[in-house]
């Protein structure tokens, strides 16, 4: 809960203890004074931006169009030039590449992610059928179609090629760290359970062509550029805002989250 303390007002508006509860929701962090204050410096952010809008006459269907049309108005980002394009591709090439492909089979021993013994049981099954591999060279596919809870027994376990983004982060990652025709050593918890990875075959990524590129480079350049220029016009607007209830001093990038 955020915590009783001097109430923050920006320009005589007050900030209600509620809507910065509320906000802290979206600022996930190590404690929970540190999304308290993260939520407040958002909520100082929003308010001086509203202020400045209706200052200055901005309308929009919401507050959030408000902020857009104000942000549109009076921050200009300059377009990326190709020579900015191209020095970055030079410095970041490594960034841009196709995404690997790999093609893989897996056992999957599931359990709900809050039942705890439902986990150590499909743990144990996993273990178990891992041994069975290990022990006799069972065959894979054969003991995907006998044990696996995933729809994909019906094909021994195949789940065909897949690639970067389609899997959950952990399995991603083992996928990464195995060699072709290798099985998981140990089973690969996951939400849904517990995983043995059998892969294939990997499909390296291959590193984009500077045409194929840019127009991402652009992008990036591009929101890089607003968000320093919208940093620069907050720290405008709090040099002649009164703002009280909260030190805004060593914020890095004052008050654009």
């Amino acid at each position: 809960m955020v915590r009783n303390c001097t109430p923050i007002i920006v320009n005589g508006v007050e900030i209600a203890d509620s809507a910065i509860h509320a906000e802290m929701r979206h600022h996930p962090a190590p404690s929970p004074e540190a999304a308290e204050y993260s939520a407040k410096l958002a909520l100082v952010a929003k308010e001086l931006l509203l202020q400045e809008a209706a200052r200055l006459e901005i309308v929009g269907d919401d507050e959030e169009g408000r902020i857009a049309a104000l942000i549109e108005r009076e921050v200009k980002t300059p377009e990326p030039d190709e020579t900015s394009c191209r020095r970055f591709f030079r410095a970041n090439h490594q960034r841009f590449r196709t995404g690997d492909l790999f093609e893989v089979s897996h056992i999957l021993c599931a359990a709900p992610p809050d039942d705890a013994m439902a986990r150590a049981e499909a743990r144990a099954r996993a273990e178990s059928a891992l041994g069975q591999l290990a022990d006799d060279g069972g065959n894979f596919a054969e003991l995907a179609t006998t044990l696996s809870d995933c729809p994909s027994k019906q094909n021994g376990g195949s789940l065909g090629q897949i690639g970067s983004g389609q899997t959950v982060p952990e399995f991603e990652q083992a996928l990464l760290d195995m060699r072709e025709g290798e099985i998981s050593s140990q089973p690969l918890e996951s939400r849904f359970g517990f995983h043995l990875i059998r892969l294939h075959h990997k499909t390296e990524g291959q590193t984009l062509a500077y045409e194929k590129a840019r127009d991402q480079i652009a992008g990036y350049l591009r929101e890089s550029a607003q968000r320093q220029g919208i940093s620069r016009y907050l720290s405008l607007l709090i040099g002649r805002a009164d703002i009280a209830g909260i030190d805004l001093l060593g914020t890095d990038s004052p008050l654009a989250r």
